[in-house]
């Protein structure tokens, strides 16, 4: 299963170092990564491959919105086909 997982924030040392750290702690790859910085707002998407994590969709999704509330930054995760179908034009 690919999920897309979405940070947005004020940007700040470390929160692509942070995030990457609890993908890799449960086992979850990166396939993609695009990040920039938009008027000092850090923006990033990530397609991450959950086939080998070791927790549920849920229980990541609630890791990385605390992680998200740490950092100050807004973290989500959604299922590729639920993004793709909502970014369908």
């Amino acid at each position: 299963m690919n999920a897309i997982i979405t940070v947005v924030g004020t940007d700040q040392v470390g929160i692509i170092a942070k995030v990457s750290a609890y993908l890799s702690a449960h086992r979850i790859n990166i396939v993609d990564i695009s990040q920039t910085i938009l008027s000092g707002n850090f923006v990033m998407m990530m397609m991450a491959d959950l086939t080998g994590s070791d927790i549920a969709v849920d229980e990541c999704k609630r890791g990385l919105s605390s992680l998200g509330d740490e950092l100050g930054v807004s973290v989500s995760m959604m299922h590729e086909r639920v993004f793709s179908a909502m970014h369908r034009i």
